[in-house]
């Protein structure tokens, strides 16, 4: 993955689906257009709920990465 610079990161480790994911959208709704929001989650479930609603929003999905233990996704708000 490219070297970008993360406007926002929200630690949601511990919290279950759909947590992670709705602060996702409540970030997203509050960013710019332009900003790099990440969110870590330790749920399973988010590897598949956040990219869906991630490509669903119509966002920019940069990817995932290990985060202790846990996920890192990366969002570019695009609209």
């Amino acid at each position: 993955m490219e070297a970008t610079t993360i406007t926002k990161e929200i630690d949601a480790r511990g919290s279950f689906c759909p947590g992670p994911l709705m602060e996702l959208i409540r970030n997203v709704k509050m960013a710019q257009v332009g900003d790099i929001i990440a969110v870590i989650s330790s749920d399973e479930g988010s590897k598949k709920d956040i990219p869906a609603w991630i490509a669903k929003a119509g966002q920019e999905y940069l990817g995932s990465e290990p985060a202790q233990g846990a996920t890192r996704f990366i969002v570019r708000k695009t609209h």
